[in-house]
């Protein structure tokens, strides 16, 4: 899950972009220090996830609308998992809307 993380994050960033070669099976495993069977099993998730497709005889390659499906799979977790969680502690800590929204405008 690391290694289809990682590729996902480089998707985002836009370090690995629609139809560029991703790296190789064997070139990311070396790269990260695992099994090459490991990072096999990550193509075939991404692959079956629809963000990359193989090419037979020249290696994995990034699928057009990959980065979108990423961003609506990182929004949707975000929505139904971490913000609800933060509510509950922004409740529990009695932090008022007006620090939040300060918060954000610094940030942002």
């Amino acid at each position: 899950m690391q290694i289809v993380d990682y590729l996902k994050e480089e998707i985002l960033q836009e370090n690995l972009k629609v139809d560029e070669q991703v790296p190789s099976v064997r070139e990311l495993a070396v790269r990260l220090g695992v099994n090459p069977n490991t990072a096999m099993r990550a193509f075939e998730r991404l692959t079956a996830a629809e963000l990359i497709y193989m090419q037979r005889g020249k290696g994995y390659f990034v699928m057009q609308g990959a980065k979108k499906k990423i961003l609506n799979e990182r929004k949707k977790k975000l929505m139904n998992e971490m913000l609800p969680d933060l509510i509950s502690e922004v409740k529990l800590l009695g932090i008022e809307k007006e620090e939040i929204i300060a918060l954000f405008s610094e940030s942002l």
